[in-house]
């Protein structure tokens, strides 16, 4: 299904708002208008509620312009094209960030050219916005959701996030926490290998399953270790280094994502929803 782009229209005459409204129609159908205003003062109103992707801006709007119209503006999420008559008004329209601009009358390729552009821009601010909503809601689960560990003659909830390592010893596991707490639990690293893996953990060794989280550095000297934020040294099994590395590339491009997602080119930001409840997985 082919993704829609919504846009908006701010123009004081009638009849251009009418034929680029046509020309959109007929040049660029992946375009959906979702508002249409004639005055500065009607898209001050309109704009924040219609939540445009793109809008195609008139400069000259009467007595007034479409600059004092974006100054105005809370916020501008969307990307502007600006049109008009008037080509002296193009270093204005590079000063507000303008994603292209259009003279009138409006030629059909300069259009699709400029809404193409615009799509692109759009597609990866929301794909960007995607991303961070996925982020945002699994790092919510992680740490909300908890593990139930039968210690001595207790149980301990612990909060998967909170987990640093665990760390095998024959038919027992000790879990690192980051308070620095130690909590010994009489089953096989295998089975928490099992149920923690999908929350970020990683088997770099027989003996060792990390919480990648909490990784700090991994050093390439002595046959190449991790360094955790507790500051415990962590040993890579020959066997598993190949694969250990090719997880820390996939986790060294998910945070550059992380950081793209945070740059102030994407000021959009994707609310979360919040998790009503924690989880409990199995006792163990």
């Amino acid at each position: 299904m082919e993704t829609k782009i919504t846009a908006a229209i701010v123009d004081d005459e009638q009849g251009n708002r009418e034929n680029l409204l046509r020309m959109l129609g007929t040049y660029c159908p992946q375009i959906k208008i979702s508002a249409i205003c004639s005055s500065v003062t009607e898209a001050r109103t309109v704009l924040p509620e219609a939540k445009p992707d793109i809008l195609f801006l008139d400069i000259r709007l009467g007595d007034d312009t479409g600059f004092s119209l974006l100054r105005n503006l809370p916020e501008i999420p969307f990307e502007v094209i600006f049109v008009t008559a008037y080509d002296n008004y193009a270093i204005q329209a590079i000063r507000f960030s303008a994603l292209d601009y259009l003279l009138k009358p409006i030629d059909p390729e300069e259009l699709t050219h400029a809404v193409d552009k615009a799509v692109q821009v759009v597609l990866r601010k929301q794909e960007n916005k995607r991303m961070q909503n996925l982020l945002q809601n699994k790092r919510a689960l992680d740490k909300q959701k908890k593990i139930a560990l039968s210690v001595a003659d207790k149980i301990e909830f612990v909060e998967i996030g909170s987990i640093v390592r665990c760390e095998s010893e024959s038919n027992y596991t000790t879990f690192y926490l980051k308070s620095g707490e130690k909590l010994i639990v009489s089953k096989t690293l295998k089975e928490f290998d099992d149920l923690l893996t999908p929350y970020n953990f990683l088997r770099v060794h027989q003996s060792h399953l990390i919480n990648l989280e909490e990784i700090k550095s991994f050093i390439k000297s002595d046959g190449g270790y991790i360094r955790m934020k507790d500051g415990s040294s962590i040993s890579i099994s020959r066997q598993r280094r190949n694969y250990v590395m090719e997880v820390l590339k996939q986790l060294m491009i998910l945070i550059y994502v992380q950081r793209m997602v945070k740059s102030p080119f994407c000021w959009d930001q994707m609310g979360q929803e919040k998790v009503r409840r924690s989880k409990v997985l199995p006792i163990y």
